[in-house]
């Protein structure tokens, strides 16, 4: 069984990663937040940065490319395989609003000819191993049943299934009679992505999907970062090594960024989910995002730790609101 960390964008860079890998050593395969390919073939200075090998030494980082243009992709896929990379993921289940509008993500998911015709192109001229995260589709999860006759004409090293459609976002419950069929019919590995916040939904859906063996997470891992372990080896999350975590967090935050402002931005970012496996936290909560200086954040911070306990069973999916 493997357990993938999905890439969450301006959270899940290699600060977060370095930070995660240290203390919680039990993920497989870690994936970079997209990179948006463009005409000019150049990869912007802080996403090149985020995938550089040496800002991801000890750990497995699969680069992830935001495209709708196929030579646009091969060209960046080059540059990224030159780097030593020998897969990317290509993303179809973006679901933000500006990514859809322009044609890519899920918005990607709507245009089935041209998609055919991109993966026809990206995968006759493919550099590295190419693993596709998708969802069911833009508006309805039936258009997954078109999709998934083209994804089966493909080498696709890895189909990351999220099933929602575009238009959920993440709300709703995703379409597991969905995924069931399209697992039943894909003709490639399939990974399943979506509503893992506890072991109980891991073990649900591996009840009911015995023949996968391979899961992504996400929020869940931002809101417990011992997800994995509890998965994995029934491990508690102990409060003095996620405060260690943090610290470490917060501490390589403020090495590269400059101003109590950039780096306030960061953490509170992953204290929108973390916060949730801390007992009757609402009060840190609204403290922590009302915090302008560091000294005021770290002092909220330490008080945190020191009065409340981690909850075993949180509620999962109450926090996570679209």
């Amino acid at each position: 069984m493997k357990l993938y960390f999905a890439p969450m964008e301006g959270l899940t860079g290699y600060i977060y990663r370095n930070a995660h890998n240290a203390f919680f050593n039990n993920i497989d395969k870690y994936f970079s937040p997209f990179i948006s390919t463009n005409q000019h073939l150049s990869i912007k200075a802080k996403d090149l940065k985020d995938i550089l090998p040496e800002n991801n030494a000890g750990l497995v980082l699969i680069p992830q490319l935001l495209s709708n243009n196929a030579s646009d992709f091969v060209e960046t896929a080059k540059q990224i395989q030159y780097l030593g990379y020998d897969e990317l993921n290509l993303n179809l289940g973006c679901p933000s609003g500006t990514v859809v509008s322009k044609g890519k993500g899920s918005g990607f998911l709507a245009k089935t000819e041209e998609l055919d015709r991109f993966l026809d192109a990206i995968y006759s001229k493919a550099v590295t191993k190419i693993s596709v995260k998708t969802r069911l589709g833009k508006d309805n999860p039936e258009e997954f049943y078109r999709l998934m006759e083209i994804y089966n004409q493909y080498p696709i090293h890895e189909l990351i299934i999220h099933p929602r459609i575009q238009k959920d976002f993440y709300k709703n419950k995703p379409k597991l009679e969905i995924f069931e069929k399209a697992l039943s019919s894909s003709k490639n590995p399939v990974c399943y992505n979506g509503d893992i916040f506890k072991t109980k939904d891991y073990e649900e859906l591996a009840t009911r999907f015995p023949e996968v063996n391979t899961f992504m997470l996400g929020r869940g891992l931002l809101a417990n970062p011992n997800l994995t372990g509890a998965i994995k080896e029934n491990s508690k999350v102990e409060k003095a090594l996620l405060k260690d975590f943090h610290d470490k967090l917060y501490h390589d935050y403020k090495a590269v960024l400059f101003g109590d402002r950039n780096v306030l931005f960061k953490m509170k970012g992953i204290w929108s989910y973390m916060i949730a496996i801390f007992a009757d936290s609402e009060r840190f909560s609204k403290k922590i995002k009302k915090t302008e200086r560091l000294a005021d954040y770290e002092a909220v911070v330490a008080s945190l730790f020191r009065e409340r306990d981690i909850v075993e069973d949180y509620e999962g999916s109450f926090f996570f609101k679209a």
